[in-house]
């Protein structure tokens, strides 16, 4: 499985300043110089729909799971993985200790003091750790957020060294939480097999691999509406399960040409189509562009889990009939990493380098 930890390594990062602590400031300290890179022109390029909140798909997982709901559901599946690439996953069956346990310590991590958190920071070319991805030049804009990231599946591919001991019990609660998504993430990958009328064998080494990423996004009390604490674009995963820490919106994706925001339920969980799957079902299934918008005065906590394939693999379109016409190639999982990893967020950008040409 040494190849899995290899993804870490797909990388290009420059490092920059810390997000918190430049937000620590009053707003009246900030320099526009320092704003600079954060700022976006374009920010209201596109609309968004605010009298939209709640209408993204809900899937329940128990009914998925139920012989007498299976049908039913697996069509509520199918269609927001077709029409949506985003859902709400309810019934999931996680403990709601281990909940509370990881949203808990992902908290306490990100107030403790700056040179406790970058014992754990980032090393060259490796984005696992405490930092930021996607910085690849000098001058590109820059998102409102810092992270912490880690491999947690297989095992194997863990680097234990960048597992925070403080608090004391968080690798307690990456380890609980990381076993119990692995046994969601199974059991909706079945599902999603089921709508594709595909075996599960087909799919086992789509979703090896489970990156956890923590992110904070602090409060921009100046300029709020002009930065973002994630560019738009579409994940370079197979499939990306999310836990919101709090309360606090943020989340967006876009939909007919427009933001639309995601108002999540408190005890679901937010799935999206990756990269990944959308070539496999030749564009069938979409994985959607999405951002994250900052709030003035309170701080927003996610902790999404990236399934991805295995790191040595590729991905194939399968195709439903000889009539289909071919969208895509077949892809290196190493090579559409780098390549999604070494570039700054950009839509679907790095998607497009998988289409086949027309």
């Amino acid at each position: 499985m040494a190849s899995e930890r290899r993804i870490a390594e797909a990388a290009t990062i420059i490092p920059v300043r810390n997000v918190q602590a430049l937000a620590a400031r009053g707003a009246d300290e900030l320099t526009a110089d320092e704003l600079e890179r954060y700022i976006r022109p374009d920010i209201d390029r596109d609309v968004v729909l605010d009298e939209h909140h709640g209408e993204i798909p809900v899937v329940d997982l128990g009914r998925l799971l139920n012989p007498e709901t299976l049908e039913e559901e697996v069509a509520k599946l199918r269609f927001a993985c077709e029409e949506w690439g985003f859902f709400q996953l309810v019934n999931h069956g996680m403990s709601e200790e281990t909940i509370l346990n990881i949203k808990r310590d992902t908290q306490e991590f990100f107030q403790l003091p700056l040179e406790v958190k970058n014992a754990y920071a980032q090393r060259p070319g490796n984005y696992q750790g405490y930092g930021h991805v996607y910085v690849v030049s000098n001058d590109q804009k820059l998102d409102w957020t810092d992270m912490l990231a880690v491999i947690a599946q297989p095992h194997e591919a863990r680097d234990m060294t960048l597992w925070p001991t403080q608090p004391s019990t968080f690798r307690k609660s990456l380890e609980d939480y990381s076993s119990e998504l692995k046994e969601v993430a199974h059991s909706l990958v079945t599902a999603i097999g089921k709508t594709l009328n595909l075996d599960h064998e087909v799919l086992v080494d789509k979703y090896a691999v489970q990156v956890l990423v923590m992110n904070y996004y602090p409060p921009c009390k100046s300029m709020p509406e002009k930065v973002l604490g994630l560019s738009p674009h579409s994940d370079g995963s197979f499939l990306t399960i999310l836990l919101e820490v709090n309360s606090v919106g943020g989340l967006q994706i876009r939909r007919h040409g427009a933001w639309v925001p995601v108002k999540s339920r408190p005890e679901a969980l937010i799935v999206n189509v990756g990269d990944f799957l959308e070539i496999m079902t030749n564009g069938k299934y979409k994985s959607i562009e999405h951002r994250v918008t900052i709030n003035a005065h309170k701080e927003r906590l996610s902790i999404p889990a990236f399934y991805n394939p295995k790191f040595d693999g590729a991905v194939s379109p399968i195709m439903s009939s000889t009539t289909e016409k071919l969208l895509y190639k077949t892809v290196s999982v190493e090579e559409y990493i780098k390549h999604h990893m070494s570039n700054k967020l950009d839509g679907k950008r790095a998607l497009d380098q998988a289409k086949v040409s027309k």
